[in-house]
């Protein structure tokens, strides 16, 4: 699935708006601007009651007064051997801005959220390798690794020259460590889906020397892709801590060390994150950072966000909304950066309600929904209707089944009849045989402007078949309560996610998982079933290739979820913040190279 460009990102559902964390996608969040990754994880086992207040306060101060020290020794240790060069690049605090908070911070074991998890990527921790612009993997924590010929096994091998920010090395004992409890079902990990080929556990991983560590796993596609997600983190730190406990522990939030390119320095909740440039970061990467520092800030208001921006107060605004691009674009001292992006905006169709259960019926709905309205009046031209599962950045997009329902009023009347939907007494809405109307509430979540709109737009749209469409808006939390547990009572919810580089909808649509979080839909189908496991395993891109088109036709006709569009991204940036790269990979794939213009500074 993955972490919109709405906050409500995976994942991630995503917290400016945003599925699975292979991350194959993640759900789009509470707030009303970027897009969140939402990752709905479930721990496993019986887990032991939360700690009380009282407790987690204890647990903060005893933790955060332990590390905080060493952590500021070693930064004024490796400030003073590795002075800043001299060159006018070096200097600076960029400030981004978004609406949305990061929760968990930097805890790669338990944090759904797209901007958290693109924190741990590039700026607080490191994952082993890393995708360059044309999504072919590259070193980073990881120097080189080997696949075993019977793709049984990945062994990396780690660069020697990593620290953590407390000045203990990074080692294999940490990749084995973070393997460990990522893949143990009493972690609340977002998507333990993107193990399912992996050997969990102890017995998947081996430590063959300091710098060196063997997974083992069943061959399947894009395995790789996992490790460009899955940010490595401090055994020393946190090898002692019951993996049921790590949701909340103030490494997360409070205190985090990590080993990437920004050293973590205060984070005021609701308000501000703060980092100071790495000094010691390994030359061969690029060395410090240009930036003194970066900070993340958090404005809710996304109207104080752009007057921020066009006042000069901050650097990047994340995701503004498309009808604030005209004034971003008017202004010279600014830069609209517009790029595809790996969000999707869809409805999910709850099959195990009667009225939703026969797919001619979701069909239906699908063929009565005006995407491309939507992307002209919502999106205002900044993105793409979506003609099937597969998002644009995609290898696979466009494929010779890519082209899914278009829109058509009338044949969606004609397959609601065949369906036995009809206006048995005149007043606007179909009845089915035995006098039931056809009523359907779609859910939506507080917060996000343009799901909302979505919502309205759908009821007008279904309204003119003969569908009788109620909207309810709920706060986010209820809203997940609703559909991701219990007697999933809704029929419909407008939702989005960030789908990952390796797209993997077992969560979404297995029959295996019908009873999980993300099984929103609750349909359950043999054949996607099998497309499905057949992809997992896929040697090369012509047999997935051919797997992508077959899983399109069959989900097309399916019809579990509607998509609906693709989203472009959008960023207004100062143009006093030089070399920011930005694409479907994130906003923060190269923030150590980032730099001011020194007039601008």
């Amino acid at each position: 699935m993955g972490r919109d460009t709405e906050r409500a990102g995976a994942g991630r559902p995503s917290t400016h708006g945003r599925g699975s964390r292979r991350r194959p996608w993640a759900v789009g969040t509470a707030g009303a601007g970027l897009a969140a990754v939402l990752l709905l994880g479930a721990c496993g086992g019986d887990a032991e009651a939360p700690p009380s207040g009282a407790e987690t306060a204890a647990l903060a101060g005893d933790f955060c007064g332990r590390v905080t020290p060493a952590v500021d020794a070693w930064l004024a240790e490796a400030s003073a051997e590795h002075p800043v060069p001299d060159d006018p690049r070096y200097g600076g605090t960029a400030v981004v801005a978004s609406v949305s908070e990061l929760p968990e911070g930097m805890n790669a074991f338990t944090s759904p959220d797209y901007g958290a998890v693109q924190h741990q990527q590039f700026v607080n921790l490191m994952t082993l390798v890393a995708y360059d612009e044309e999504q072919r993997l590259q070193p980073y924590l990881a120097e080189s690794w080997e696949v075993a010929p019977d793709g049984s096994s990945v062994t990396f091998h780690l660069r020697p020259d990593v620290v953590w920010h407390d000045g203990q090395p990074t080692d294999a004992e940490d990749v084995a460590f973070t393997y460990r409890r990522a893949t143990d079902p009493a972690t609340p990990f977002p998507n333990p889906a993107m193990w399912d080929n992996y050997e969990k556990g102890s017995d998947g991983v081996e430590v063959v020397d300091a710098h060196t560590v063997r997974i083992r796993l069943r061959p399947h596609a894009d395995f790789m892709d996992a490790w460009t997600n899955l940010a490595v983190m401090p055994e020393h730190l946190l090898g002692d801590v019951p993996p049921e406990q790590l949701a909340g522990h103030p490494f997360g939030t409070r205190c985090p060390v990590g080993n990437g390119p920004f050293v973590f320095r205060e984070h005021r909740e609701g308000e501000r994150w703060m980092f100071a440039a790495n000094p010691a970061f390994p030359e061969a990467l690029g060395g410090r950072p240009y930036l003194d520092a970066y900070a993340y800030r958090v404005v809710p208001d996304q109207n104080t966000l752009l007057s921020e921006l066009l006042a000069g107060s901050i650097d990047v605004y994340l995701s503004p909304r498309p009808e604030q691009a005209e004034a971003i674009e008017a202004d010279p001292d600014l830069e609209l950066r517009n790029y595809t992006s790996r969000n999707a905006v869809f409805v999910a169709w709850n099959s195990r309600r009667p009225a939703l259960a026969d797919p001619r019926v979701r069909r239906a709905l699908t063929m009565a929904a005006d995407r491309q309205g939507m992307v002209d009046g919502l999106l205002e031209g900044y993105g793409s209707v979506a003609q099937g599962r597969i998002p644009p950045f995609h290898w696979a997009h466009g494929g010779p089944a890519a082209g899914g329902l278009s829109y058509d009023p009338a044949g969606a009347r004609a397959l609601l009849d065949e369906a036995g939907w009809s206006d048995r007494n005149g007043d606007g809405v179909r009845e089915s045989a035995d006098g039931t109307p056809l009523r359907l509430t779609i859910k939506v979540n507080t917060g996000s402007r343009q799901r909302g709109a979505v919502a309205q737009i759908l009821q007008a749209n279904l309204g003119q078949i003969g569908v009788d469409v109620d909207v309810q808006i709920l706060e986010w939390a209820a809203l997940l309560s609703q559909i991701g547990e219990g007697p999933r009572d809704f029929d419909a919810v407008v939702m989005a996610f960030v789908t990952n580089f390796a797209i993997d909808d077992t969560d979404l649509f297995h029959s295996s998982r019908v009873d999980g979080p993300y099984a929103w839909s609750g349909t359950e189908n043999a054949e996607l079933d099998r497309i499905m496991e057949a992809l997992a395993t896929a040697s090369d891109r012509a047999e997935a290739g051919r797997l992508w088109s077959e899983y399109e036709r069959v989900l097309g006709q399916e019809q579990p979820f509607t998509f609906l569009y693709f989203p472009d991204r959008l960023d207004g940036i100062n143009r006093r913040l030089q070399n920011v790269e930005m694409d479907a990979r994130g906003e923060w794939i190269n923030v150590r190279e980032w730099w001011f213009d020194p007039d601008g500074r």
